[in-house]
């Protein structure tokens, strides 16, 4: 008697944006930085005044008085405002500092990766000079020379962050440059901008997408510090600045610094929860 043929079903394979946001940290992640982006888009509307202002009574505690709802300070500024523009401030230099890191890492490393020879041990040697460099005090000397400034503090954490993408890049790039599909592109007469760009750069960014929270993220705690060490914009309230300021009051008034610390760890918990979700999505070797 013949034997009936069994058929074996296979669900499909779930993409990674599927895989991403069916992953509860992302969802998570993506709450909690969502409140964070509100605080900061709506901070202009919901506190016009300048967040430098003292408005009100010095020291006042949270519930205090319904027109300060998260209390003032010892100079009797909004702490609520100072938050809401403190958001601006950090996500601004965060997201800046981080554009700019992933333009000359992903510069630098593509350029070592795809061409090698000479030109991967030239740009190998100044990824490692920088990276002998600690890159806080790096950024310390960009802001000491150069007058402080939201600015002036974006491009010098950007400037200082870069070696980490470049590594990434070049490891990538070296791994891909020599795949099927970079040798079918170079028969049919493709040139090295559209090989490198085209084709090899895209199938390299998975894992560039994953640091990019790690580099947002670090770049905000480098502001934060400092504004702690009275090294920031002057004229821009910072999370950093509202802790440094709240120090010589830390026992009689520890809100003061207990609330901007708290936006510094929600901030950062949140991009790690995105960065550990895009993780499990973007890679292979973790995929389904």
């Amino acid at each position: 008697m013949p034997s009936t043929p069994t058929f074996s079903f296979r669900a499909p394979r779930a993409s990674a944006a599927g895989r991403f946001f069916a992953n509860p940290a992302a969802l998570a992640g993506l709450a909690l930085l969502g409140l964070i982006v509100a605080a900061a888009l709506g901070a202009p509307w919901m506190f016009p005044h300048d967040p430098l202002d003292m408005v009100g009574p010095p020291l006042l505690w949270p519930g205090q008085d319904p027109a300060f709802p998260l209390g003032t300070d010892t100079m009797g500024r909004d702490v609520a405002a100072g938050l809401a523009h403190g958001a601006r401030v950090s996500l601004a230099v965060g997201l800046t500092a981080a554009a700019l890191s992933l333009t000359i890492g992903i510069s630098v490393g593509a350029a070592a990766g795809y061409f090698g020879g000479w030109t991967d041990r030239v740009l190998v040697r100044v990824t490692e000079l920088f990276q002998t460099i600690p890159a806080f005090l790096l950024v310390i000397v960009i802001v000491a020379i150069a007058q402080p400034s939201v600015r002036v503090i974006s491009l010098a954490i950007g400037a200082a962050s870069w070696p980490v993408v470049a590594r990434l890049v070049r490891a990538e790039f070296r791994a891909l440059v020599h795949s099927e599909f970079v040798l079918a592109a170079r028969s049919l007469g493709y040139g090295h901008w559209r090989m490198a760009l085209a084709e090899i750069l895209p199938n390299a960014l998975p894992p560039v997408i994953v640091a990019t929270s790690v580099l947002v993220a670090n770049a905000i705690l480098m502001e934060s510090a400092l504004s702690f060490m009275s090294l920031g914009d002057p004229n821009a309230v910072s999370w950093g600045s509202m802790i440094g300021d709240a120090r010589e009051v830390l026992r009689t008034s520890w809100q003061l610094a207990a609330l901007p610390g708290l936006s510094i760890v929600a901030t950062v918990l949140s991009l790690n929860l995105l960065g550990d979700a895009a993780n499990d999505a973007f890679n292979p070797r973790l995929a389904p």
